[in-house]
């Protein structure tokens, strides 16, 4: 859908990672179109009870009136006043979660670009681990359905095309944030040395959930909190655990900066400088 200056990003993103959840265990194959079948779709790593259960795990969101709920009313004030900034278009970009697009979204803070041609298995890996994270976080979307900021607020969000998809989707907790803060643990691990940088970039991707206006800052912060319930899970799964290694010999054999960036690095860090006060 390109009607508007933004195109459908997470609406896609997590219909799929909803379709491809619903099967995990049992690879689908995905048909060309003329008969023929390409390789099977991915799948998560994590099946039925191996899944954290953001449901138990969450506690309600914040109540109205509470100190939790100005923080958040706060926090979203200092967001609405970045609409139409830099810093607005790059939660744009974030909100693109779709692969290839979505495998690149930490190529900065790694230092080196993420394809299914150059990096194989780190691809599978943040692929396969993002349906892992948005399925943790469902039943609790499920359950509270949380209305978003911009349905409170009535002020736009950086992602038009998404919002009636974002209607019907809880808020609480983020699925963006879930599944940038897992592959910030996870390529903490495969690039220590590049540890602050992915973590930084982990949290300021959360951040553009609020910039973007379609969370609130305590669904970032449990969003957060499901991301490394996901990977802690993770690490007792044996298809997880040769990923991660192949992923980080991947890493290790290719020279930072070596190859061309997907984007423009100097520019997303600068953007990225600028952030929102009562959400550090």
């Amino acid at each position: 859908m390109s009607r508007s200056p933004f195109p459908l990003r997470l609406g896609a993103a997590f219909v799929l990672a909803a379709a491809l959840g619903a099967c995990a265990g049992t690879p689908a194959t995905v048909s060309t179109g003329h008969g023929q079948a390409t390789a099977p779709a991915p799948t998560g790593y994590l099946q039925g009870a191996a899944i954290p259960d953001s449901l138990a795990l969450s506690p309600p969101p914040p109540a109205p009136g509470s100190a939790w709920a100005a923080l958040d009313d706060a926090v979203a004030r200092q967001a609405l006043a970045l609409r139409d900034s830099a810093r607005f278009r790059q939660a744009h970009t974030d909100a693109d979660l779709r692969f290839p697009t979505g495998a690149g979204q930490f190529s900065c803070a790694l230092g080196v670009p993420v394809d299914a041609a150059r990096t194989p298995a780190l691809y599978r890996l943040l692929q396969r681990s993002l349906i892992d994270a948005s399925a943790a976080t469902r039943a609790a979307k499920n359950h509270y359905k949380r209305p978003r900021p911009f349905m409170v607020n009535g002020e736009p969000t950086c992602t038009p095309d998404d919002e009636p998809h974002l209607r019907g989707s809880g808020s609480y907790p983020s699925g963006h944030t879930a599944i940038g803060w897992a592959w910030a643990l996870i390529l903490s691990e495969i690039a220590p040395e590049r540890a602050t940088a992915l973590l930084e970039r982990g949290r300021n991707y959360g951040h553009s959930r609020l910039v973007c206006n379609v969370h609130w800052y305590s669904d970032v912060q449990q969003g957060q909190a499901m991301g490394a319930a996901v990977v802690a899970r993770l690490h007792d799964n044996a298809e997880f655990r040769a990923d991660l290694a192949a992923a980080r010999r991947e890493i290790a054999a290719t020279p930072a900066q070596a190859l061309p960036m997907p984007r423009d690095c100097a520019a997303e860090d600068a953007v990225l400088a600028t952030d929102l006060p009562e959400a550090r």
